[in-house]
């Protein structure tokens, strides 16, 4: 029989609402965004609700969210994206998220997929002192396009390594991702999702990072029957 512990695996990682809690700072980021046009801030709610498809969609929203005239997206999103980049004052790892990176990272190859922009998300890492842990790291807006497509995940495994790609998300979106490029999917349940989890495709669930290693070695284990 096969023996899994040996086995590496190219597990691959969402960001916002997987690995951090980083709303209030992306909160923060479209109000200051709407506050050069005048416009009323958006809540917490609603910020959650936009998260998970990439800064253009997000403004997208809020420019729906406020009727603000569509004329004012180019200029809103580049706003958005300047504040983007120093919004680190609110976000924090998930509970567990260090230690238990610093346990996969030992058996396995880890990469990095989000459809944040790629500035916005290195400064956050490298301020928490996360970015170490990852070979490879693709951001929204890479020449692969953004999730759903799977072009960004499956090139991110293929520069990880050649172990068996698997993703870790917390959203629709990330669902949908994992079933395009054929791949397992681990739903961490405590993220930024908008639909039940029993209705969102995955292989395992968790709502603690402490249960993540023993289901990638699941994972792994069926694999390999």
């Amino acid at each position: 029989m096969t023996d899994v512990i040996n086995q590496n695996a190219s597990l691959i990682f969402d960001l916002d609402g997987t690995l951090i809690d980083s709303a209030k700072d992306i909160q923060w980021v479209a109000n200051k965004a709407l506050s050069e046009i005048g416009a009323t801030p958006i809540s917490y709610e609603e910020a959650v609700s936009f998260i998970g498809e990439g800064a253009p969609l997000f403004v997208k929203k809020m420019i729906v969210a406020r009727s603000i005239e569509s004329s004012k997206h180019d200029f809103l999103l580049e706003q958005f994206l300047k504040f983007y980049e120093n919004a680190v004052q609110f976000t924090e790892p998930y509970e567990n998220v260090v230690p238990i990176l610093e346990i996969l990272n030992s058996r396995h190859e880890l990469g990095l997929c989000t459809n944040k922009p790629l500035k916005p998300a290195l400064k956050i890492l490298k301020h928490l002192k996360l970015d170490y842990f990852f070979k490879c790291i693709t951001g929204g807006d890479s020449s692969f396009g953004r999730k759903p497509d799977p072009s960004p995940l499956l090139n991110t495994s293929a520069s990880v390594g050649d172990g068996l790609c698997i993703y870790v998300g917390d959203s629709e979106v990330d669902a949908e991702t994992a079933k395009r490029a054929d791949v397992p999917f681990l739903l961490f349940t405590e993220g930024y999702r908008k639909t039940p989890i029993e209705e969102i495709p995955h292989t395992y669930s968790f709502s603690s990072f402490n249960k993540l290693p023993e289901l990638v070695e699941k994972i792994l284990e069926n694999t390999n029957r």
